[in-house]
């Protein structure tokens, strides 16, 4: 229960700091700030400022495209699934040994089990070429949409402090 207390503390803090930082569809969208660069030191601060004022889309960009990655891959799924749902059997159903017939089964040897069978699905599924898919494409979408994306009048006076 505990667990789920602080996973709960967790997802609210990133709601809290991260997911109020959205902007609107409209502002995010909006056809009329695109515009190519004059040179890198521009294209350098407009990477700068919109990072900055996208960061909550820019995250939820790439919880779209991770989703997408699992879906699309099955064998990940599976795997995931698979090693996630076992670990979670094993801690719930067989915290002690059990006697089975004439064998001893205990934690230590369903784990091993669950690692046997669960790893070389995850080796099949490889998940390590599908990480670097979707670093590669965020990166790809996020710092062309940064680059593109003129930053707004509030930028101008992002250094002014009211007097």
């Amino acid at each position: 229960m505990e667990y789920v207390q602080q996973a709960g503390d967790v997802v609210k803090h990133f709601r809290e700091t991260k997911l109020s930082t959205l902007k609107s569809p409209q502002e995010f969208f909006d056809h009329r700030q695109l515009s190519r660069p004059q040179n890198v030191n521009e294209a350098t601060s407009r990477i700068t400022y919109n990072t900055r004022h996208f960061s909550g889309n820019y995250l939820l960009v790439i919880g779209v495209l991770a989703i997408y990655a699992l879906i699309t891959n099955y064998w990940l799924l599976i795997a995931l699934g698979f090693l996630a749902g076992g670990f979670a059997l094993v801690n719930k159903f067989a915290p002690e040994p059990v006697q089975v017939g004439s064998t001893v089964v205990t934690q230590k040897s369903l784990y091993l089990a669950l690692f046997v069978i669960g790893l070389p699905l995850l080796w099949i599924a490889s998940p390590v070429s599908t990480f670097f898919w979707l670093v590669g494409s965020s990166a790809i979408l996020i710092l062309g949409h940064a680059c593109l994306m003129e930053p707004g009048l509030e930028s101008e006076y992002q250094g002014v402090e009211g007097v």
